[in-house]
């Protein structure tokens, strides 16, 4: 009998491409969507909402009925407010409830997604060993649910793995955040505004993010994962690489953008080996 595997934030930017990696296995997928958004194509199940962080603990005990893992990526992310918004709130306590009914179900593995902001962003460097020192509402949401899923899951028996997010680009990105932005301006001919851009930074693809999650699902890792390139590249660097696309380096108008002060000089990841796909999907499933 196949898997049954609920996801949350199917829809999103990440979670379209942990979709694609969950589908290319024998599973059965139950997707928690927003009422009147459109059921993702391929997904077998799909649960509506009017907003998932209201939810109660029973309605998701019966949501995760018969479902061997949770894949929980939703959470409110709005670019330009997300990082100091007042639903963080509302999304860690609603990600509680969901562990609640996710343990009232029985289920076997819960599967997170953090982001690299819950670190000591001072170290530059960082690892799964780095302190965390969340500075926002964002990441110190996101760390306080690390903390408590960290410590109730486990005792609950249910395995539990938290992907870290570092820097994203690619399909399905939000026309307000940097790469959609310069790809706008320079396909048009137009200059675009930057900052000096000596900003270190760790960009993945999102096929690339929604692949390794996908595996991490798949596999039996547990704990801090992070989710990341391990490559530095200066955003000075990201931008000419995109604009090398258009042959239009001198639209790129680096410096005209002011600093902004509370930006870290270097967020760089180092990665979280992660084993083949398919030989832990096998070895996790043989050992239930």
């Amino acid at each position: 009998m196949s898997d049954r595997l609920l996801i949350t934030g199917a829809t999103g930017f990440v979670g379209r491409k942990v979709l694609a990696g969950l589908m290319q296995k024998d599973v059965i997928i139950r997707a928690v969507v927003r009422s009147g958004t459109l059921a993702p194509d391929g997904v077998e199940e799909v649960v509506r909402t009017q907003d998932l962080f209201r939810e109660t603990s029973e309605w998701w005990t019966e949501v995760c009925s018969d479902v061997d893992t949770v894949i929980h990526l939703a959470w409110y992310a709005v670019p330009g407010k997300y990082l100091h918004a007042l639903e963080n709130l509302a999304c860690l306590q609603g990600t509680l409830q969901l562990a609640e009914g996710a343990i009232a179900a029985g289920v076997r593995r819960f599967v997170g997604a953090g982001t690299c902001f819950e670190y000591d962003l001072a170290d530059g460097y960082l690892s799964i060993e780095t302190p965390l020192r969340p500075s926002t509402s964002y990441s110190a949401a996101k760390a306080a649910a690390f903390l408590a899923l960290s410590q109730i899951l486990p005792k609950a028996h249910i395995d539990f793995a938290w992907c870290r997010l570092f820097y994203m680009y690619g399909e399905g990105e939000d026309p307000r955040r940097l790469a959609p932005y310069l790809h706008g301006q320079l396909s048009l001919g137009q200059p675009a505004a930057l900052t000096s851009g000596r900003q270190v930074r760790d960009f993945l693809d999102v096929a690339e993010v929604g692949r390794q999650i996908s595996t991490v699902v798949f596999s039996e890792l547990q704990g801090a994962i992070n989710i990341c390139s391990g490559q530095p590249i200066t955003v000075r660097q990201f931008a000419e690489q995109i604009a090398d696309q258009y042959g239009r380096r001198d639209l790129l108008r680096f410096g005209v953008r002011p600093e902004n002060s509370l930006d870290p000089a270097c967020v760089v990841g180092i990665p979280t080996p992660l084993p083949s796909a398919g030989d832990d999907f096998g070895k996790a499933r043989a050992s239930k």
